[in-house]
């Protein structure tokens, strides 16, 4: 659904270099990215700021064009295709709104059914099933501008999947959210692309809409391509130092387990960090038994916000399929 073959964008920035000069440089804002998205798939695509993902997002959808490469969009060139391309994709850009500041919901919702030239029964199908999913029943009929940024959001996804889109592009579609509506938006998109089959690039600064909805990550680093691999595979490589949480029965001095180091004491709490490729969890509880009475525990794997700080920190380049 979704081909790059060495994509390429430059943009051109003037400089200021003195009082009245001005220097004139070429910026690789994304530089040579090759990937490709199945169909049904639901894909993370991350990195720092700056990085090249909203240049991505927006070449594929034909905001931008391309300064050399090639991509595929469902089978169209997104930028000279754009029109007939807009009929089979959904954008949600955090930051941006599709909706009509002043009008109701319901309103923007009818405007886009025009727009795209959706059957009126299957809208009102998709509109119901939407509106009960994303309980937005009882906002329907408030103007765009009086609603809550959760509130909001949830009416971008609805105005992004109204017209049944076979791929939806999503940047950073929880920014700004409660827990509670973060959760909603993830239930929602993991509904619609199980039950519709919808192919899904999610980019986001919040690794955990990646953890919760990605089997697959894109890491993406200054314009370039650094990782393209499953989560777990991800974690396994950059993801060997595991966390045991122990409460003892009293307080005590930091525990002396081999394998392991304790890297922080609260009371009778002690947290030990240790490697998952020279010592058990099992091994570890063993030790830490014989040598204090072990009251509870818990195992705590390294966050993939973590593993992706190592990688830029190192400069790590893994192979890319």
């Amino acid at each position: 659904m979704i081909e790059l073959d060495g994509v390429e964008k430059r943009f051109v920035v003037r400089a200021k270099t003195g009082r009245l000069r001005r220097e004139r440089r070429e910026v690789m804002a994304v530089d040579g990215i090759s990937f490709a998205i199945e169909r049904g798939s639901m894909v993370g695509y991350v990195g720092p700021n700056g990085a090249g993902k909203s240049t991505t997002v927006k070449m594929l959808t034909g905001i931008l064009v391309p300064s050399g490469g090639r991509l595929r969009v469902a089978g169209l060139d997104p930028s000279r295709q754009r029109i007939e391309l807009t009929r089979r994709i959904g954008v949600v850009f955090g930051q941006r709104s599709q909706l009509w500041w002043d009008l109701p919901l319901l309103d923007s919702f009818e405007l886009l059914r025009h727009i795209y030239r959706v059957p009126a029964q299957r809208h009102r199908a998709n509109l119901d099933r939407f509106a009960e999913v994303l309980e937005l029943g009882s906002f329907l009929s408030t103007p765009v501008r009086q609603l809550s940024l959760g509130q909001r959001m949830r009416g971008e996804l609805t105005a992004a999947l109204l017209h049944d889109p076979e791929i939806v592009f999503l940047d950073e579609p929880t920014i700004g959210l409660d827990v509670v509506a973060k959760a909603a938006v993830r239930e929602f998109l993991a509904e619609v692309n199980r039950e519709r089959g919808v192919t899904v690039l999610l980019t986001t600064h919040d690794l955990a809409d990646i953890e919760r909805l990605c089997s697959r990550l894109l890491i993406v680093d200054h314009g370039r391509l650094i990782w393209d691999g499953g989560l777990d595979e991800l974690k396994r490589r950059y993801g060997q130092e595991r966390t045991m949480v122990v409460d003892l029965e009293e307080a005590a001095p930091p525990l002396d387990v081999p394998g392991a180091r304790v890297v922080r004491v609260d009371g009778p709490r002690q947290w030990l960090s240790f490697r998952r490729d020279e010592t058990s969890a099992a091994e570890l509880t063993a030790a830490v038994a014989a040598r204090s009475h072990l009251v509870d525990l818990a195992i705590e794997e390294t966050e993939i916000e973590e593993i992706v700080r190592r990688i830029y920190a190192t400069g790590a380049a893994p192979a890319v399929s």
